[in-house]
């Protein structure tokens, strides 16, 4: 065969290539070539072919074929084959593939080759691509080789090191001993890689960082002699020795200082000395100080110290690199919640990079905006902030003015402030503008009394021929329907009163339900507004009712609804229309506790359950028992009554706890427990505190309430016979599967037109096979005969988990509450 042609050759005719198929074709062509040869075992070109055949692998061409191949030049005695058939393995082998384990015996022979060159390419092919089966095999020579006096070898070594670490990390005392002596050479490469090999031991093993402390004050006067020497041409990097170096003394010393006192005194002179005498003209310079701000904000440093790291990342803000001035948002971005105060100072640099054309340093700049507001500088911070809402993206726009409104609503001076501030952001953002904005507005707005007749005359002339903004639409249809009478009767004392009249104001409702920039649920803000009117005008009722007739036929089924109810309204039950669509009452602001979530609507509040916790062993208080939700829902609250404790602990009956998760509705944290509630007469009449009936009233059937899981629990129902508005409902919970079920809690909540006890239970176990039952006694007051509805929790333990269930009980028979 002639002789295959050689790689530069190769390159040269692959460059030649006008389109990707000539390529292609180029590449086959002599990819068929390399195969025939391969298959001749030509061991003279055996090296040129592999080295073209990395070079297609290099242009993502498939080259899989020639990895035994590489084994075989790796296995020969000449320094030319075996680096290019090390090479070959580093490209196209690794650890998922069974052929790297035939090297292992080459690798071995190769570490132990008299040849330091030949050695070097071993330890680079296992510091590559060696799986955890070879780094056991050949850690004891990698060891030997770490203690060599060669420095080739040594550098080698400690980077084949941390490569065997990270596969098998028990192999790492192995290496405990040689490392201690790497700190000790004066080559520059060995000394890199001994920290690179601390570093890796100290951020996987908490023992190997408590040893490698010690080597503080060593790893500080090395630092310290790379600041202070002086020029050398041999790691000199723009005028700096070994930044390189540098870097990553100060990374091992951020690792062995963390939450160390001793350590970080010990570094918090070197550290002040880096950030002072380092030149921050060239991007090197700035490499080491980011390095340094990083140390000294990780460790416990000195408060001074830290405050000189922040003014480095204030002098980054104002480096005309866009990559600095990003690092520097970020860094200052994490910090800004422990040193405020020293970020404070620049934050006239800070809301400069608002102004930065980079999209990337506007979103950094904007957090950190966000993260500086407080009770000082809301004024002049928002003043900034919304001239950013006003020219920044769109992608801004949404959470920009999600933060403005979190902000004036934490630090708002006043609440004339907080809402012309919040209107400014609706007017500005528009529909990007997030959907919680509304009903958060409607809430402010209703919760500021003397506010009312200023809030509807400002968002009345807002929306005056402008109803592309749909946020603003909402909140002032939603405000003209509450306080349209002020907005006529021109009360306003806060700015001059305008002149408007009742046809005036329904006119601008009137197009907001026309007009084809509004959605629906504008529209449905809008026509609710006008119902609300028809209470609040005297003269224009009769065009109310027509309007709202219209809207009976619409094709929006919301709509339509709504304009059928409210026709209901005026028509069969106009008598109730006047208490019906009075004003609503002052709002109260809806918190998030544990795992219940508060979910707030148009001034409604409805529990969301996100999640549920097993109740605790121990007793609640008073308070938090009677914070009893109505599951069924309504926002109204049941009270619930305990009872006195008998033999049986509180907790497995008598006290009913939260079904939610011990939810305090009132927001504030309970400090002692509640007085305790006397017992209502109705609730004991006609009954003794025991659960001892000896049969079931006439005419009421029993129920099975839940069955599940090898529990049963069916309800029986008496009559109380000084009160029939009391039901008497007695639980019996059997167990039929084979093991007991133990610590069992029952608990119920139904709405607040009923009235709830429970009694204590009769035992806390029940017996397994059905062989007994637990009995337990719930009485309910029901005075306006309204269908009952029970939610019942129900916690127990079996065969060692512990359980825990919800389930709801509709089907009451009609007598147990008629």
């Amino acid at each position: 065969m002639p002789a295959p042609i050689r790689l530069r050759e190769l390159i040269r005719t692959i460059r030649t290539a006008r389109t990707q198929a000539e390529e292609r074709e180029m590449i086959q062509k002599e990819c068929a070539a390399i195969r025939s040869s391969f298959r001749e075992e030509d061991n003279t070109y055996r090296c040129r072919n592999v080295a073209k055949l990395l070079y297609m692998h290099m242009l993502g061409y498939p080259a899989h074929f020639g990895q035994l191949e590489c084994l075989k030049l790796i296995a020969s005695q000449k320094f030319t084959d075996k680096r290019i058939g090390y090479l070959g393995a580093m490209l196209l082998l690794d650890e998922r593939q069974d052929v790297h384990l035939l090297m292992t015996n080459c690798i071995k022979n190769d570490l132990n080759h008299s040849t330091q060159y030949v050695q070097g390419l071993a330890l680079c092919t296992l510091g590559c691509m060696g799986s955890s089966e070879m780094c056991r095999d050949l850690a004891g020579e990698v060891e030997k080789l770490l203690k060599t006096s060669n420095s080739y070898l040594r550098k080698k070594a400690a980077l084949c090191a941390v490569h065997v670490i990270r596969k098998v990390p028990e192999l790492m005392e192995m290496f405990l001993p040689a490392t201690k002596n790497l700190l000790n050479e004066k080559n520059h490469g060995v000394l890199h890689t001994s920290v690179v090999l601390l570093t890796e031991m100290c951020e996987r093993s908490p023992d190997m960082l408590a040893h490698f402390r010690k080597l503080v004050p060593q790893l500080v006067r090395i630092l310290k002699n790379l600041i202070m020497s002086g020029y050398s041409p041999e790691h000199d990097v723009s005028g700096i020795s070994d930044p390189f170096l540098q870097v990553r003394i100060l990374r091992l010393l951020r690792i062995l200082g963390r939450n160390d006192d001793d350590s970080s005194e010990a570094m918090n002179d070197i550290l002040a000395q880096v950030a002072t005498n380092t030149e921050t003209s060239k991007n090197v310079g700035n490499a080491i100080l980011y390095e340094t701000v990083l140390t000294i904000m990780d460790i416990k440093s000195e408060s001074g110290l830290r405050v000189l790291a922040i003014n480095i990342l204030g002098r980054f803000l104002l480096n005309n690199d866009k990559n600095i001035r990003y690092v520097a948002l970020t860094s200052l971005l994490k910090t800004v919640q422990t040193d405020h105060n020293a970020v404070q100072r620049h934050r006239s640099t800070i809301v400069d990079c608002l102004k930065d054309l980079d999209v990337s340093i506007k979103r950094r700049a904007m957090e950190l905006s966000f993260a500086l507001v407080n009770g000082n500088n809301v004024r002049g911070m928002m003043k900034e902030l919304l001239y950013f809402l006003d020219s920044c993206e769109p992608e801004f726009k949404a959470d920009c003015a999600s933060g403005i409104f979190l902000a004036a609503e934490k630090y708002a001076p006043s609440k004339r402030w907080h809402i012309d501030t919040i209107m400014r952001v609706l007017t500005t953002a528009g529909s990007y503008v997030r959907d919680d904005a509304v009903p958060n507005l409607i809430q402010l707005i209703t919760n500021s009394v003397e506010m009312h007749a200023y809030t509807v005359q400002r968002l009345y002339k807002a929306i005056l021929g402008d109803y592309s903004q749909q946020p603003l639409v909402q909140v002032a249809s939603w405000c003209i329907g509450e306080y349209g009478d002020l907005l006529v009767s021109g009360q306003c004392e806060e700015e001059e009163p305008i002149q408007v009249t009742e046809d005036e104001v329904l006119d601008i409702l009137e197009s907001v339900l026309i007009s084809n920039m509004s959605a629906s649920v504008t529209r449905g803000y809008a026509l609710t507004a006008i119902m609300k009117l028809s209470t609040r005008f005297t003269c224009t009722v009769n065009r109310i009712k027509k309007v709202v007739s219209i809207y009976g036929s619409s094709i929006d089924v919301e709509l339509q609804q709504r304009a059928v109810e409210y026709n209901a309204l005026f028509k069969k039950y106009d008598h109730m229309r006047p208490a019906l669509l009075e004003r609503m009452p002052v709002m109260e602001k809806a918190t998030t506790n544990g795992p219940t979530e508060i979910v707030q609507t148009n001034g409604e509040t409805e529990p969301a359950v996100l999640e549920t916790k097993p109740p605790p062993s121990g007793l609640q208080p008073a308070s938090q028992a009677n914070d009893l939700l109505d599951l069924l829902g309504g926002s109204d609250i049941t009270p619930v009554i305990p009872t006195a404790p008998t033999s049986k602990p509180a907790s497995a009956g008598g006290e009913l706890l939260d079904l939610l998760g011990d939810l305090n509705l009132t927001g504030s944290p309970v400090s002692a427990p509640a007085p305790q509630i006397a017992q209502p007469s109705f609730l004991l009449d006609g009954l003794p505190p025991q659960p001892l009936f000896n049969g079931i009233a006439a005419g009421i059937p029993s129920i099975t309430a839940y069955n599940k899981n090898g529990l049963k629990i069916d309800f029986t129902f008496e009559r109380s016979n000084t009160n029939p508005s009391v039901t008497v409902i007695t639980i019996q919970a059997s167990n039929s599967t084979e093991l007991d079920m133990t610590d069992f809690v029952f608990q119920a909540a139904v709405p607040k037109t009923f009235q709830l006890q429970l009694l204590s239970p009769s035992s806390s176990v029940i017996p397994a096979f059905n062989s007994g039952t637990i009995t337990q006694v719930i009485k309910v007051l029901n005075p306006q005969k309204q269908q009952l509805r029970m939610r019942i929790k129900l916690t127990y333990n079996h065969k060692g988990s512990a359980m825990q269930d919800l389930a709801e009980v509709n089907n009451f028979p009609p007598q147990s509450w008629q």
